[in-house]
């Protein structure tokens, strides 16, 4: 309570603005972040080829790509962005595989946005594509001492509604009409992970990432929901 008697939130105690984050590469067992350049256009390329429906595509604001030249135009954008700020992945072999970005980058209030994902369908699902959201949490929740982290997607994206909260992330809601792509209205539901979040879920993702909790088939012995 104020002087007033009106309810106030909590006192922020960390310093404000907190460090942006940088552009470097992010190193784990499964997976490797490396800022994606104009070089890694055909490996995208080819990664995305798997898609032979184009469905992942759907809720992105891009084109499925048809030549190396539309991943080339995209990767050239990608390497001169600072928000989004784009990763590529890429597994234990070295093998590009998707991409994925932080965006509504915040230091100000110590908010940041993983957004703009786009995995391979070899990616999916994986110890790789779980690691990578790892990296970027840990970069900035733990080392970078923000706040706040986001995930948002089209609320009719139901895979991507699904794997946020498989991730940790708590639904906030749905914005209606928030905005516009492909000629189309969308819906947008919102997730977000705090430091305070943040501190029970971390040790379930190192608890499931570990090599222990996969079998010699690379088969999961206990869901990320089952960690603890």
């Amino acid at each position: 309570m104020n002087e007033h008697g009106q309810p106030i939130g909590l006192p922020v105690t960390c310093a404000l603005p907190r460090p942006r984050p940088a552009h470097i590469p992010l190193a784990g067992h499964w997976a490797t972040l490396t800022p994606t350049r104009e070089s890694d256009a055909q490996g995208l390329l080819d990664a995305f080829a798997e898609d032979t429906s184009g469905k992942g595509w759907t809720y992105l604001p891009d084109a499925p790509w048809i030549s190396l030249a539309d991943a080339t135009a995209f990767c050239r954008m990608a390497q001169g962005s600072a928000d989004p700020m784009f990763y590529t992945v890429t597994d234990r072999a070295g093998v590009i595989s998707g991409f994925l970005s932080l965006l509504r980058i915040d230091p100000g209030v110590g908010s940041v946005e993983v957004g703009y994902i786009h995995f391979a369908p070899r990616l999916q699902r994986t110890p790789t594509a779980t690691e990578a959201i790892f990296l970027l949490l840990s970069q900035c929740l733990d080392d970078l001492g923000y706040r706040r982290f986001e995930w948002k997607c089209d609320a009719l994206n139901a895979p991507s509604r699904a794997a946020a909260q498989r991730f940790g992330f708590a639904p906030e809601g749905v914005f209606r009409n928030a905005t516009v792509y492909k000629g189309r209205s969308r819906d947008t539901a919102w997730f977000a992970m705090t430091d305070g979040d943040w501190q029970d879920i971390r040790p379930r993702y190192a608890a499931w990432l570990s090599p222990e909790n996969f079998d010699d088939k690379g088969q999961q012995i206990k869901r990320l929901q089952d960690c603890g």
